[in-house]
């Protein structure tokens, strides 16, 4: 049985900019947050993940974002939502 991670960062970025200016795809985020397991499934069947006004499925093996609630609401067109590990505190 695999272990699933504690703590993942989400970036929240733009689809599509134009020039990011050498900007990396993490730079460009217009926000990020860390989020931890709740030890619950989420509606989509996948650990729930939440903090800092995010509430997110994902599935750990992919890091694949399955549902995701920004401040209670969807997420915004044109937005993407990336996962990564989160730093070490």
């Amino acid at each position: 049985m695999s272990t699933v991670p504690r703590r993942f960062e989400i970036l929240l970025v733009p689809e599509h900019v134009e020039d990011r200016g050498g900007a990396s795809v993490e730079d460009s985020a217009v926000r990020t947050a860390v989020v931890e397991a709740t030890g619950r499934t989420g509606s989509s069947g996948y650990p729930r993940y939440e903090g800092h006004g995010l509430a997110a499925d994902i599935d750990p093996a992919t890091r694949t974002v399955e549902a995701l609630l920004v401040d209670g609401r969807e997420l915004d067109y044109g937005l993407t939502a990336l996962v990564r590990p989160a730093p070490r505190a």
